[in-house]
């Protein structure tokens, strides 16, 4: 399953096709609350937001992730999606690899998501543990907070 950093207008017009896809038009979350300023690509500046984009075999984009700074030592993985004609297939977990090696490779040391309730058992098999103790709506959807120690640092992080 290939991965990629985007660094093209095409490959990030495809992730926001991916997820216009999932959670504008499956999960009806309102497109002016998935879109924000952090849908650009990098240009050079410290806090850039990545991108990741995982193509099937034959090249046909399916999945993907988005890395922003969070706090000192911590990114947050936000936006991952998976269309879903290609869910159960692993493409959502080389997004997560993709999105946790970027992270890395950027000197963080801890991953913070917001995980849908219902994906929770997804993000828990990858190694992160919920760290909020309640449940919180974001566009209308049930989440957790939920943190990964990638490297080095301390086990715990701040919901």
């Amino acid at each position: 399953m290939p991965s990629e950093i985007v660094q093209t207008r095409e490959g990030l017009s495809a992730c926001l096709a991916i997820r216009r896809a999932v959670f504008v038009e499956e999960q009806q979350v309102p497109e002016d609350e998935e879109m924000d300023d952090w849908d650009r690509l990098p240009v050079g500046e410290e806090a850039a937001p990545v991108h990741i984009l995982v193509r099937t075999d034959e090249g046909t984009p399916v999945a993907t992730a988005r890395v922003i700074p969070y706090a000192e030592g911590t990114a947050k993985i936000q936006r991952v999606a998976v269309l879903a004609s290609h869910r159960q297939q692993g493409y959502g977990t080389a997004a997560m690899a993709a999105a946790e090696a970027a992270a890395r490779r950027l000197g963080f040391v801890r991953a913070v998501l917001d995980a849908q309730l219902q994906a929770e058992g997804f993000y828990r098999q990858l190694g992160y543990r919920r760290v909020s103790d309640e449940v919180f709506l974001d566009a209308g959807i049930e989440h957790v907070r939920m943190a990964k120690v990638l490297q080095g640092g301390e086990a715990s992080v701040e919901a």
